[in-house]
C-alpha cells in the first residue's frame, strides 16, 4: 500500500479549546497509530456565522496508507467520540462547537463524492485553514486551483 500525507484542520470554540484539540490529536495518533506533525495554534473568528466565541485552530499532517474514505470515517468517529453535538443549528447554520475535525487534503488526490470532497471544498476561503497548513506544507499546491496555501491566503477572506 502506498503512503500518503493527510492534512487535517482541527478547531474548537467552546470549553477548554486547546485541551479539547489536544485530546483530538491524541485520539488520532492512538487510533491510527501515527505520529503527527502540527502547526502552531491559530486563533480566529467564527467563519460563516456570528458568535462571540473565537476558535483555536491548528493543522496536523501524518502519513497513512488508509484509503481517503476509510480515514474520513475514522475521523468522524473520533470527532463524535469527543462531542457528538451537531455543527449546525436547527436552521442549518453553523454553530459553536467543542471540536471540529476537517479532512482538508491528502497529497494531490481529488475526490468529489457524496460523502467526501478532497481537497476540502472551502479550504481556499478560510484563513484559519490556510495559515496553519502553510506552516506544515509550504510547497503543497491545491491540485485543482494550482495555488499554494500562501497564494490562496492572499485571496481568502
Amino acid at each position: 500500500m502506498q503512503n500518503h500525507t493527510a492534512y487535517l484542520s482541527i478547531g474548537s470554540n467552546i470549553g477548554d479549546r486547546l485541551s479539547t484539540i489536544e485530546s483530538a490529536v491524541a485520539a488520532i495518533e492512538s487510533r491510527l497509530g501515527v505520529a503527527v506533525r502540527r502547526s502552531r495554534p491559530f486563533e480566529s473568528e467564527p467563519w460563516g456565522y456570528e458568535s462571540s466565541n473565537t476558535f483555536v485552530n491548528l493543522s496536523i499532517a501524518f502519513q497513512t496508507s488508509l484509503a481517503p474514505d476509510v480515514l474520513h470515517e475514522i475521523l468522524q468517529e473520533i470527532e463524535h467520540g469527543i462531542d457528538a453535538s451537531p455543527h449546525r443549528d436547527m436552521a442549518g447554520n453553523y454553530a459553536d462547537r467543542r471540536i471540529d475535525i476537517d479532512f482538508i487534503a491528502m497529497d494531490e488526490i481529488v475526490i468529489d463524492s457524496e460523502r467526501l470532497t478532497l481537497p476540502h471544498p472551502r479550504m481556499h476561503l478560510r484563513r484559519f485553514v490556510l495559515t496553519p497548513m502553510a506552516e506544515l506544507a509550504p510547497g503543497w499546491r491545491h491540485p485543482v486551483l494550482g495555488l499554494t496555501c500562501d497564494e490562496m491566503t492572499e485571496l481568502a477572506q
